[in-house]
């Protein structure tokens, strides 16, 4: 049984989604009217899983999950605006601690709700086996339990020997991310270590609407030494740069006689995520010998990208799945591993290391 506290001031949602909630024989749910709320049943209900609104009276979600991440971790899905304003607040809700997000569909969600239920249930249940990293805000923690228990969370994964790559990459080359449930946070990691001077690009699917993936692209790019641009029309691959693909779309290498390039094209049949990690990397193949690509597949529930990569190793590309220990889910790259498709399975804060060794020193500048 999933217990899942349902966190919104507004009397209509709270019905809404008593209704499409309260029929699923594996959850059990209650309300909170406000974040004050919410604070309070962390320990009489203890859930398994929160939804989130941003806008609250008293207490807003931010400030709330703030509290939420000190006082008693647990999977937070935030129930989010498609506004430029609601994307902002929602990757700062990620970068607080929050696992994934749904957005509110526009309009009367009351009319909308037949389409909207089935992805918030998912979400929910996604979440319940979603990793809280107990290593977070360890110290806030400890000052808030007045008993004086010590966490047994460990503020860095155990460092693994970077050693000699496998195999090298050869000549100019691109590297390519895929991610989805807790990815923002997880770019943020595998970004902001790299150089300036990083001398492939890097071409990233994130799943997410396209209001959001503009907001993202914002944010990394003023945590990070590269340069981090949304793709919105064709625009030339250079070094130092990174491009994330829009939302509701997909991503996708091409070719001018100048060099590749990376387009925003329409969502294809048979790519059920948007932006498709499988259709990026499958894309860039056609274009490049695989040497000359390296895969990176990141935390995500589903399978995007599993397949794709497999085939770019056994072809002879370079590939890197995240390790369980740190991804908020382990299903991207917990399917690269099961297929035998990962040369290394890294946790996260080795990534960035392992992409330097990974690329030539002949690219650098």
């Amino acid at each position: 049984m999933i217990k899942v506290l349902i966190v919104d001031d507004s009397a209509l949602i709270r019905k809404l989604f008593r209704q499409v909630l309260g029929e699923e024989p594996d959850l059990e749910v209650e309300f909170a009217r406000n974040g004050v709320e919410a604070l309070a049943r962390l320990e009489t209900f203890a859930p398994n899983v929160i939804t989130l609104d941003v806008q609250m009276p008293q207490m807003d979600g931010l400030e709330c999950l703030n509290r939420i991440m000190v006082q008693r971790p647990c999977p937070v899905v935030m129930i989010s605006s498609v506004t430029v304003e609601g994307a902002e607040a929602t990757l700062e809700a990620l970068r607080l601690g929050a696992v994934d997000f749904v957005p509110k569909p526009t309009g009367a969600l009351s009319l909308r709700m037949e389409e909207f239920a089935p992805t918030l249930k998912e979400r929910i249940r996604a979440a319940a086996g979603a990793r809280v990293s107990t290593a977070r805000r360890l110290r806030e923690r400890l000052q808030y339990k007045s008993s004086g228990v010590r966490s047994a969370g460990n503020a860095n994964p155990p460092n693994e020997p970077l050693g000699e790559p496998a195999r090298a990459a050869s000549g100019e080359g691109i590297v390519l991310v895929g991610t989805s449930t807790g990815g923002p946070p997880a770019l943020e990691a595998l970004l902001v270590p790299l150089p300036a001077n990083f001398p492939w690009p890097v071409l990233i699917a994130q799943h997410m609407p396209a209001t959001f993936t503009g907001a993202l692209a914002k944010r990394l790019n003023g945590l990070c030494a590269l340069s981090v641009v949304e793709v919105t029309h064709p625009v030339h691959l250079k070094r130092g740069c990174v491009y994330i693909g829009r939302g509701d779309a997909d991503l996708v290498v091409s070719k001018r006689p100048e060099g590749p390039i990376a387009m925003m094209v329409p969502a294809k049949q048979g790519y059920p995520w948007h932006p498709s990690t499988d259709r990026l990397v499958r894309s860039a193949m056609d274009q490049l010998p695989a040497a000359q690509l390296i895969g990176v597949l990141m935390t995500g529930m589903g399978n995007d990208g599993a397949a794709a990569m497999a085939s770019l190793r056994a072809n002879g590309g370079t590939t890197i799945a995240e390790a369980e220990e740190t991804a908020v889910v382990w299903g991207m790259p917990g399917e690269l591993v099961r297929a035998g498709g990962a040369d290394y399975i890294l946790p996260l804060p080795q990534i960035a290391a392992r992409l330097q060794r990974l690329v030539p020193r002949a690219a650098r500048p």
